[in-house]
């Protein structure tokens, strides 16, 4: 139930036995005293911390009763008291070498939270972010360019790759491009009518050379005769 201490109204709810040390919930608590009911929600959400779940459930719990019991609403809100008393701590053994045993002690925590009623001016409100105008835009400075010598073979494969892609697109945008222009004359020759063909030229034999008349032979004449004639005795009387 609402209670009023120094005349400010207090709603308050309370986790027992947490299976937590009262230590590391109050590492968590630390961080949502004085905040308003709202953005403690909001920071117990992203905790790290396993405590904070539980943590989490006593505010909710905290801002229900707020809002069923007193009819404040979750804006007005402001965690005045987030504290965590120490519970009892349960005792546990453990064997270990040469018959000896260790003490385990599970620890457990209480954890309370109370709200109030913000008073006037103690919500700060959030300032609204407005667009930057052009010249208030950071200006960006040039970085001077860095010479590596291991990037350089790697920007000319790079330029290689994009030359080939590029190539290989021109090549699909003219293959169609070629294509009909191998088709329109086959169309046209598909649609003109076929024409005979033309006789071939007969060619006249060539004549046969006439061939060379044989050289007569001389006759003989007297001188040679008579000569021959007088040859001819000699060898027979010898």
């Amino acid at each position: 139930m609402p209670q009023v201490i120094e005349d400010r109204e207090l709603i308050k709810a309370q986790a027992r036995y947490v299976r937590s040390s009262a230590r590391k919930a109050r590492l968590v608590l630390e961080h949502i005293r004085g905040k308003s009911a709202v953005e403690a929600q909001s920071i117990l959400a992203f905790q790290t911390r396993a405590v904070a779940r539980d943590a989490g459930k006593v505010l909710k719990s905290a801002i229900a009763n707020a809002e069923n019991n007193s009819g404040h609403e979750a804006d007005e809100l402001v965690v005045v008291y987030a504290y965590a008393d120490e519970g009892p701590t349960l005792k546990r053994w453990r064997a270990r070498a040469r018959g000896r045993v260790n003490r385990i002690r599970k620890r457990t925590c209480h954890i309370t939270i109370t709200l109030s009623p913000a008073l006037p001016g103690e919500i700060k409100p959030r300032p609204e972010r407005r667009p930057r105008a052009a010249d208030e835009l950071p200006v960006e400075t040039e970085k001077p360019k860095r010479r590596r010598k291991a990037a350089a073979p790697k920007a000319e494969t790079v330029a290689a790759d994009t030359a080939i892609e590029e190539t290989a697109a021109e090549e699909t945008a003219t293959e169609p491009e070629a294509a009909e222009a191998d088709a329109e004359p086959e169309a046209e020759a598909a649609a003109e009518p076929e024409s005979e063909p033309e006789p071939e030229p007969e060619l006249e034999p060539e004549p046969e050379p006439e061939p060379e008349p044989e050289p007569e032979p001389e006759p003989a004449t007297e001188e040679t005769s008579g000569t021959d004639t007088d040859d001819d005795s000699k060898e027979a009387d010898s």
